[in-house]
């Protein structure tokens, strides 16, 4: 460690409540999951059908996505509308809380798009120079 990574700023002490990590740890693993951050990005512009996200998103298996919708609808950021149709037909839409949450995902989808080549040069060079040793 050089010297100048010694002195790291550290935030003033304050009151520590282990409830408020704990939920708020809860929060951001289902926010941070990718496949939450994508059903997010696709329902960003109106509701959509099952197998229209299921489409729009590559990779994802028909239980992962059941099981993020589900994870999803459980936290209040979507919801899920059946109609009384034959088959019947089931929406899945943003809640006000969800679509609060889509603008920051959405800048956090942006920035990972524009910055892939960045980020997969420095993974090379890292590979590169672990290889070494």
């Amino acid at each position: 460690m050089r010297p100048e990574h010694k002195k790291v700023p550290a935030f003033p002490p304050g009151p520590h409540l282990d409830s408020d990590c704990r939920g708020a740890a809860s929060v951001l693993a289902r926010v941070g999951d990718k496949w939450s951050v994508f059903v997010i990005m696709m329902l960003g512009d109106g509701p959509k059908r099952f197998n229209e996200i299921k489409r729009m998103i590559n990779g994802i298996s028909q239980r992962m996505l059941t099981l993020t919708l589900r994870g999803l609808e459980r936290d209040g950021l979507v919801t899920r509308t059946v109609f009384p149709t034959i088959p019947p037909r089931v929406d899945y839409e943003l809640t006000d809380l969800g679509r609060g949450l889509s603008t920051p995902v959405k800048a956090l989808g942006k920035w990972a798009i524009e910055h892939q080549p960045e980020i997969q040069r420095a993974r090379t060079k890292f590979d590169a120079r672990n290889s070494e040793a």
